[in-house]
């Protein structure tokens, strides 16, 4: 009896082993990808410890798996959602969905709502927004593509979509959907192609 107990044992440790190291990983791939974007730091440990961007990030991944559980885990996840936002300046609601490599430059000021939903390698610059234009209980924040670059103090508003690669410029105010591989800039934002630019993540201001 107790050998079999010392198996079952073992069988639950491997996928809690599994979890550790996808979450290692998962942790130097942010890393990694901010070290890329940020000039100003030069090590792994000096990001993982003075980036409130990346502390924002790492709380709203554990948050956002407490709400997806819905009932009594909603309220404990807002409430570490909001001592995150007094720690950091930085605002996510655990309902919304961030990809992979996300980085938040500076970050004081980012407000992310319920339902926005974020790709793979986006970048966003102090002061954003990903607001609501609604008080319905629906999809009413903006899904933003893959390897976007949204500037400082751009309002990304209402649930449109923002296609991949696409910059938007900073103060920007955007209200309508946005296609790949463009530069939305100005208030209200136009939009014009993206001519390639020597530094993918630079502010898109710096170009227009």
């Amino acid at each position: 009896m107790a050998h079999g107990t010392l198996l079952t044992t073992g069988r639950q440790q491997k996928p809690v082993t599994q979890s550790v190291r996808s979450a290692v990983a998962l942790v130097r791939e942010d890393l990694d990808a901010a070290l890329e974007r940020d000039p100003a730091t030069t090590s792994r440990l000096e990001m993982a410890l003075a980036s409130p961007g990346l502390h924002a990030i790492w709380v709203h991944r554990v948050t956002h798996k407490m709400w997806r559980k819905g009932g009594r885990w909603r309220l404990p996840a807002r409430l570490m959602s909001q001592a995150a936002r007094t720690a950091t300046g930085i605002e996510i609601h655990p309902g919304a969905q961030i990809g992979k490599r996300f980085f938040i430059d500076h970050g004081m000021g980012v407000v992310i709502g319920e339902t926005a939903e974020v790709g793979d390698d986006v970048m966003i610059y102090h002061g954003v927004t990903l607001g609501g234009r609604s008080l319905d209980r629906v999809k009413r924040h903006p899904t933003i593509g893959n390897k976007v670059t949204i500037g400082a103090g751009a309002r990304v508003l209402g649930p449109i979509e923002i296609g991949d690669e696409t910059q938007i410029g900073a103060n920007a105010v955007v209200v309508r959907d946005v296609p790949g591989a463009s530069v939305a800039v100005g208030v209200p934002a136009k939009v014009r192609p993206l001519v390639e630019q020597p530094d993918p993540w630079a502010d898109p201001a710096l170009f227009i």
